[in-house]
């Protein structure tokens, strides 16, 4: 239905009514009395094979939805309702801001992808607070935060702080979100001192809680192999708990759609499925570099369930998924949970057939003589 008919009808808005549409929708349905309860039926599935164990929390599977599309946390349960194992809400900032001008967001058909320059527009810390202190009926939710446009950077560590003790309370995980907003370009936010300047102060926090909330950096793919390293070196040597891979990347190359379109369009972070394989790349190094040892979220370029199972073959122990959403649907979240258990099974009995195989082989090999010793096995001549 998503595709024959709510799909043509929202890509014939502009992608912001459509996203606004979406949202008054979901929360639609949690007034409903039943509403969500009857959405988790249709879209949830609901399998303890797909609950994964991270960062000391239970998730009922590893399929979570990318900050950027409930950025106020207005409908979390609605979307946990539509199978979501969890939500991350956000890019947050502790003042209430626009954004940059409209329009600042544009779909890319022919490339199944987004091209996005909001510049993190949300409603502020007390507008989440008053959103996140509602019950959530168990659904986990992650909160991406960043500093407001107008704070400098050499002030940034305190809008951090400010959102990370606020939130503190009502968040299960905490993702950071370095630079300003998507039509910047900020290399140096990704220097050693300028991440520990923005971290240290979280952890240090952190200490003195009764409860813990696990800190994760998020990344950008255009970052280079000397930076992704830096970034894995961080995790291993500071008290962060992992990594969110990645954020929209700045590059063009490789579309279908014409350069003279996405100059009409102009800057800003592309997502979608152009960015399937440098984010996979991005998580497979982090990975490999920190030895497999800290939890990864990987996102970008997620766009059918065969996507999800590279990313997470490639490292990632949970998944988050944006654009897949508005291309796919609703549905998407369903999909991807059959295709994991689907190959769960078939790995399962892939290995029990080569288990089997192996007793076979075991079985038909001629046993041993209890005459024999080790060293009859030997061919031997006496002296000449």
């Amino acid at each position: 239905m998503y595709n024959r008919i709510l799909r043509p009808l929202l890509f014939a808005l502009p992608i912001e009514q459509a996203h606004r549409l979406a949202l008054l929708l979901l929360r639609a349905v949690g007034w409903i009395p039943g509403g969500r309860w009857l959405v988790d039926k249709c879209c949830a599935e609901h399998d303890p094979a797909l609950e994964r164990e991270v960062f000391g929390r239970r998730f009922p599977n590893p399929v979570g939805l990318a900050a950027g599309f409930d950025r106020n946390g207005e409908a979390v349960r609605e979307l946990g309702a539509l199978g979501f194992g969890f939500v991350e809400v956000g890019t947050l900032t502790p003042r209430p801001q626009e954004g940059n001008p409209r329009p600042r967001i544009f779909r890319l058909p022919k490339d199944r992808a987004v091209v996005d320059r909001l510049g993190y527009p949300n409603r502020g810390l007390e507008r989440a607070i008053q959103r996140l202190r509602r019950p959530r009926h168990g659904v986990i939710v992650g909160c991406n935060i960043g500093r407001n446009a107008s704070t400098p950077p050499d002030e940034a560590a305190g809008d951090y702080l400010k959102l990370f003790r606020n939130l503190y309370q009502y968040a299960d995980y905490f993702s950071v979100k370095v630079g300003c907003d998507n039509a910047s370009n900020e290399r140096s936010t990704y220097t050693r001192a300028y991440l520990l300047g923005i971290l240290n102060p979280l952890f240090d926090f952190r200490r003195g809680q009764n409860q813990y909330r696990p800190i994760l950096l998020k990344v950008s793919p255009d970052l280079t192999d000397e930076e992704a390293d830096r970034v894995a070196d961080i995790l291993i040597e500071t008290p962060l708990d992992g990594v969110v891979a990645t954020d929209g990347t700045r590059s063009r190359e490789g579309l279908r759609t014409s350069v003279e379109a996405t100059d009409e369009i102009g800057p800003g972070r592309l997502g979608g499925a152009p960015l399937r394989q440098r984010a996979l790349e991005l998580v497979r190094r982090i990975h490999t570099r920190s030895g497999g040892a800290y939890p990864i979220i990987g996102v970008g370029g997620l766009m059918t369930p065969a996507d999800v199972r590279a990313m997470l073959d490639a490292g990632a122990d949970l998944v988050q998924i944006h654009t897949g959403l508005i291309y796919n649907g609703p549905g998407f979240v369903r999909d991807i949970c059959r295709e994991l258990l689907s190959y769960d099974g078939e790995l399962s009995a892939m290995r029990a057939a080569e288990a089997s195989m192996r007793e076979e082989a075991a079985a038909a090999m001629p046993s041993a003589d209890p005459g024999r010793t080790p060293g009859d096995d030997l061919s031997s001549s006496e002296p000449s």
